[in-house]
C-alpha cells in the first residue's frame, strides 16, 4: 500500500510527524483527522513498491467484475460512494483499488461518477467512458454497467478463441522451425565433412542440401542482415502512421488471414457501437468513440469518412455501405435498421451473426494451418533423408563398381 509522509498539528498544538498508509492521498489525511491530526503537509513517500504498483495494468476481467458489482450495488439503492469505498477493500489489483479510491475521493469533491472515471483513460476506455456519461444523463446506470460488463465478458471470449486457435499451429510452427535449424546448423555440418573425405561424386538432391547447409554455415551474416530488416519493418509498422496504413492494408488482403482480421473488426465495431447507441449515447458521440478504439488504420479511415457523411445529413447505412468494409450481409442489417429505426436490434444481431463466423473462421483457419505445418515440416524432412540416402546409395554404388 503506499505511504505518505505527514506533518500535522495534534490536540494539544504540538507539530506531530510520521508516515501513514492510505490508497490515495485524501484517504491518508482522512485516517489523520480521525486521530484528531490537523494536516499541515501531506505528500506520497516514493519507494520502488510504489512505482511498481502505479505501472502495474488493470486487466479487462477486473474491469468485467467492477462492472458487474456496480451494478449490483446501483440497483440495490446504495450509494455510488459507498459503493466505491466497499470495492476498494475487495480489490486484489493494487493497483485497481488505488484507482478506485481516487474515484472515490473525487466524488467527495463534487465530481460525477463519469467524471471521476474519465480521469483514468487507461483503466476506462474511451466507450466505457461515453456509455457512463449517457447513463448518469438517462438514471439508467445499473443497466448500463450491465451492458458494459457483457460486452466485455464477450470480448474476451472473443480474444481467448483467437488466441486458442493462433497458439497450436503457433508453436507447431515453431517447433518445425526449430527441427530445421537443428538439421541445418547441427547434423548437416557433420555430412558435409564426411563426405568431403570421399572421392565420389554426389548426387544433384545432395549437392543441393549441402549448398543449402554452405549458405546457412558461411553465409549468416546475410541471414542476420535480412532478419534485421524484417524487424525494422516490423518496428516501422508498429510506430510510425505510414507504417501502421501499409501495414493494416497488406494485412487486410492476405488470403484467409485477411478475412479473418476483418470478422474481428466487424464483430467488435458492431458490439461497442450497440453498446453505446442502446445506452441512449447520441448516435454521432458514439460513431466517434467506435471510430477511436478501432484498431485498424483502414478501418479507422473509412469509418471517420462515414462518420463525416453522417453529419452532413447523408444518414448511416449509406455512408457505412460506401465505404466499402463491410460485406452483404452487414449492409443488409444495416438499411433495414435505418428504415425500421431499429438500429440498434439490427447491431446487436448482427454482433451475434459475426461473433458466430469469428468462430467459425477461426476453426477453418486452424484447420487449413495445421496439414499446411505438417506437409512443410514433411516436405523438409523428406528433402533431407533423400538426399542423404541418395548419397549414401550413390557412393556404395560408386565403390561397389569400382
Amino acid at each position: 500500500m503506499p505511504k505518505f509522509k505527514y506533518s500535522a498539528i495534534g490536540p494539544d498544538g504540538a507539530t506531530v510527524s510520521g508516515v501513514e498508509e492510505a490508497l490515495t492521498l485524501g484517504g491518508a489525511r482522512r485516517a489523520l483527522v480521525s486521530r484528531d491530526l490537523a494536516p499541515v503537509e501531506v505528500k506520497e513517500k516514493r519507494n520502488v513498491f510504489t512505482l511498481d504498483i502505479t505501472k502495474k495494468r488493470v486487466k479487462r476481467r477486473d474491469l468485467m467484475h467492477f462492472s458487474r458489482q456496480m451494478a449490483v450495488f446501483t440497483r440495490a439503492g446504495i450509494p455510488v460512494l459507498e459503493a466505491l469505498d466497499v470495492m476498494t477493500e475487495e480489490r486484489g489489483n493494487k493497483r485497481f483499488a488505488v484507482v478506485i479510491a481516487e474515484m472515490a475521493d473525487a466524488l467527495r469533491g463534487g465530481d460525477t461518477f463519469s467524471g471521476a472515471a474519465s480521469a483514468h483513460p487507461d483503466v476506462f476506455p474511451p466507450y466505457y467512458l461515453g456509455i457512463l456519461r449517457s447513463a448518469e444523463l438517462s438514471g439508467n446506470l445499473d443497466t448500463s454497467l450491465d451492458q458494459l460488463a457483457d460486452y466485455i465478458e464477450r470480448d474476451i471470449e472473443a480474444r481467448r478463441k483467437v488466441i486458442s486457435a493462433v497458439s497450436y499451429p503457433a508453436i507447431v510452427m515453431g517447433f518445425a522451425i526449430l527441427a530445421i535449424i537443428v538439421i541445418v546448423a547441427i547434423a548437416l555440418p557433420h555430412f558435409k565433412t564426411f563426405f568431403a573425405t570421399l572421392t565420389a561424386k554426389l548426387p544433384l538432391v545432395t549437392r543441393m542440401l549441402m549448398g543449402v547447409a554452405n549458405f546457412f554455415t558461411n553465409d549468416w551474416r546475410v541471414i542476420v542482415g535480412v532478419l534485421a530488416f524484417v524487424a525494422v519493418l516490423v518496428t516501422l509498422g508498429m510506430v510510425t502512421k505510414k507504417g501502421r496504413e501499409i501495414r493494416d492494408t497488406v494485412l487486410l488482403k492476405v488470403p484467409v488471414a485477411g478475412d479473418l482480421v476483418l470478422t474481428a473488426l466487424i464483430e467488435r465495431f458492431c458490439r461497442i457501437l450497440y453498446s453505446m447507441v442502446s445506452s441512449g449515447v447520441p448516435l454521432p458521440d458514439a460513431l466517434l468513440v467506435t471510430t477511436q478504439t478501432t484498431t485498424n488504420f483502414v478501418f479507422r479511415q473509412g469509418l471517420t469518412r462515414a462518420r463525416t457523411a453522417m453529419l452532413r445529413g447523408e444518414g448511416l447505412a449509406g455512408p457505412l455501405n460506401a465505404s466499402g468494409l463491410f460485406p452483404a450481409t452487414a449492409r443488409h442489417m444495416f438499411l433495414v435498421g435505418e428504415r425500421t429505426g431499429t438500429m440498434d436490434d439490427q447491431l446487436e444481431t448482427a454482433a451475434t451473426y459475426y461473433d458466430r463466423e469469428l468462430e467459425y473462421k477461426l476453426n477453418r483457419f486452424t484447420a487449413l494451418f495445421e496439414p499446411a505445418v505438417i506437409v512443410f515440416v514433411g516436405v523438409v524432412v523428406g528433402f533431407v533423408a533423400v538426399a542423404l540416402i541418395a548419397a549414401m546409395y550413390g557412393i556404395y554404388r560408386q565403390v561397389h563398381l569400382a
